[in-house]
């Protein structure tokens, strides 16, 4: 039942921090730091698109993880939950989980109930404050979904970022814009329609670029996610790109003439620039 991304055997797990761990932002690293050195997380995956999807969730950071599909468990009563967990890891002595946590069918279990089901300890983590704002997964996508990216990022820790395969666009960029690689990105959450000042990692290295996320307006309506490279010198054949939010530029606009796209594509790259 459990997908294991570890090098620890099971038995020798003495703590786990359990939650759906999407984005593992500041308040997830909280988390995290409390599991010690025979510790791993157990995250509840409940699939669909995110900020982390899939196994992304377990690239940062340090510690081993094992993801448990929600859809195997949601019949699951809370003590239910508990006896398959001690069960899983016969040597686990400590539960770490945040303040608001619940489990078991329906989210009926609560934090006092784990405690007076499991015979370990049982550590809770206060809710998480950065400048002012409560940090929650959910809150980030509401943030990205506005563009407000630095805000984000804020409660992140980094910057946002998504992974995407490049895909055949319409070639217009090349011939009479500017050259682009267009991306198709699964399953990750993505930011309000406009465009970003980005950094792109091809095969290892970061390059400046700007990114254009949404329909496009002044050709074919189309949607597209579409990144250019500021470096003049790139000329790598690319199949991946890994695209990293640093800040919002504009909205997105229509162009009655594409030379008009042009000119404001120019002022983009200029202020992207800038901010990189």
């Amino acid at each position: 039942m459990l997908k294991s991304f570890t090098t620890l055997e099971k038995n020798e797990i003495k703590s786990i921090a359990i939650g759906g761990f999407d984005g593992v932002h500041l308040a997830h690293q909280v988390l995290i730091s409390k599991l010690g050195e025979h510790g791993a997380l157990l995250i509840i995956h409940r699939g669909g698109v995110g900020l982390t999807p899939d196994d992304e969730r377990c690239l940062y950071h340090d510690k081993q993880c094992m993801i448990l599909e929600f859809e195997k468990i949601k019949e699951m009563e809370a003590e239910a939950f508990v006896h398959f967990i001690t069960k899983e890891f016969v040597n686990l002595k400590k539960i770490v989980v945040g303040y608001d946590f619940l489990f078991g069918k329906e989210r009926k279990g609560d934090i006092a109930l784990l405690k007076a089901l499991f015979l370990g300890e049982v550590e809770v983590v206060e809710e998480v404050f950065y400048e002012g704002f409560s940090v929650h997964s959910r809150k980030i996508k509401a943030l990205l979904s506005h563009g407000e990216i630095k805000k984000a990022n804020m409660l992140l820790g980094r910057c946002y970022a998504i992974k995407g395969v490049v895909i055949k666009g319409q070639g217009l960029g090349k011939r009479e814009l500017y050259p682009t690689l267009n991306l198709s990105c699964g399953l990750f959450f993505l930011p309000a329609e406009g465009v970003y000042a980005t950094k792109a990692k091809i095969h290892g290295y970061e390059y400046p670029s700007v990114t254009f996320i949404g329909k496009r307006l002044s050709t074919d309506e189309a949607f597209s996610i579409e990144t250019h490279i500021l470096d003049e010198n790139f000329t790598e054949i690319v199949d991946n790109v890994e695209l990293f939010f640093v800040d919002y530029l504009r909205e997105n606009r229509k162009f009655e003439e594409l030379r008009d796209l042009k000119t404001q594509i120019s002022q983009d790259i200029k202020e992207a620039k800038a901010k990189l």
